[in-house]
């Protein structure tokens, strides 16, 4: 009896923890300045609904919970892997424009040194 009354008290006091843990991943996807930051929060929110699962799972003592929470971490894993990708992608298309764009602009700042030393020298 009193055993059942601790695991239902630390059941309770681990569903209070999550939701805190919720709602700040949900304020960090909101407001995270980047978007590795807000991928990584996607990643804890689908590590903390898991916990959600496996608290429901011990509280109510339904195994099957459990099955469905091992499927939400191998999809949870995948959206991460698959926005890990999405911004490497991006990270390197915005490389490459920095540097076209660099070289263009480095070109131009040639042609005016030359424009300007050809003043100097009595030319056009």
């Amino acid at each position: 009896m009193i055993a059942a009354s601790i695991v239902s008290a630390g059941a309770m006091l681990a569903l209070g923890i999550l939701s805190m843990a919720f709602l700040l991943a949900v304020y960090r996807v909101v407001a995270g300045p980047t978007l590795p930051d807000r991928v990584l929060a996607l990643d804890m929110l689908v590590a903390i609904v898991i916990g959600f699962i496996a608290v429901i799972a011990i509280k109510t003592g339904f195994t099957l919970y459990i099955d469905i929470a091992i499927s939400l971490g191998l999809v949870g894993f995948l959206a991460t892997v698959a926005f890990a990708r999405f911004i490497l992608t991006q990270a390197q298309s915005n490389e490459a424009e920095r540097i076209g764009a660099g070289q263009s602009a480095g070109a131009a700042g040639e042609r005016g040194k030359l424009r300007k030393h050809e003043r100097k020298k009595g030319g056009r």
